[in-house]
């Protein structure tokens, strides 16, 4: 009978295969390891290549990772995958982690200290700080806080981005080209803005802390004195004409 032969064939060509992909996952073992080697991806998409081995971005057009939102960067990663995000180069490279690798690798860069910036220390742009209500211009700050630091899960730091990557940003989302902000959020907030506002907020947030600054004991006793003043200021009685 020829199956025997047959059989003999078939359980040694299963004999070759592997029962896992132990190659595939020594590269994706952790984040770090997906970050350094780039996954299955190879070192041709290794995130370090671009990114920096700080996380810090190339201070032209690619953003920094370091100490963002765990949820936001993870996010980020699987709307590229999903085409929701549309990036050449990131779609091809998310495409080859799956969800176990994006959450590793964005815990990896979340969990980074973000590079010292040397801020100028001035004033955040009026129209980042108030926006414009006549024109329907939301303040940014509302959402990233007046330094760019972010304001809960959903709404990232932005502060120590390059300015050409910020302003590149705020195109597509005023084109549409940028569609996986939640609700249209940023779609709506960047419509207004001109191309000389979205450079002047772009400009500020590249030199604004990416950390906030330590609180210092006298620093504390000032805000603590304030809330006590306005809370017993909340408790006073009316007076006429107050």
């Amino acid at each position: 009978m020829r199956i025997f032969p047959f059989l003999l064939a078939l359980t040694a060509v299963a004999a070759c295969s592997p029962a896992t992909n132990e190659t595939g996952e020594a590269f994706t073992a952790t984040g770090e390891i997906i970050a350094m080697s780039g996954g299955e991806g190879g070192p041709a998409n290794a995130c370090f290549s671009c990114h920096g081995l700080d996380g810090g971005g190339d201070g032209a057009s690619v953003p920094r990772l370091a100490g963002l939102d765990v949820g936001y960067l993870q996010k980020q990663l699987s709307d590229y995958a999903n085409d929701l995000r549309s990036d050449p180069a990131m779609t091809l490279i998310a495409r080859r982690l799956d969800d176990e690798d994006q959450r590793a690798v964005a815990a990896w860069y979340a969990a980074m200290t973000p590079p010292s910036m040397i801020a100028t220390g001035a004033p955040a742009p009026d129209i980042y700080l108030h926006g414009d209500p006549a024109r329907g211009v939301t303040a940014c700050a509302s959402c990233h806080g007046p330094e760019g630091l972010g304001v809960g899960a959903g709404n990232p730091a932005i502060s120590g981005q390059p300015a050409a990557y910020t302003v590149d940003q705020l195109q597509r989302f005023q084109r549409a080209e940028r569609r996986n902000d939640p609700r249209g959020v940023m779609t709506d907030a960047a419509a207004g803005l001109t191309d000389d506002e979205m450079r002047t907020i772009a400009a500020w947030l590249e030199r604004a802390p990416t950390a906030p600054p330590p609180a210092s004991d006298a620093a504390s006793a000032s805000a603590a004195r304030t809330a006590a003043e306005g809370s017993a200021a909340s408790r006073e009685p009316r007076r006429p004409g107050r």
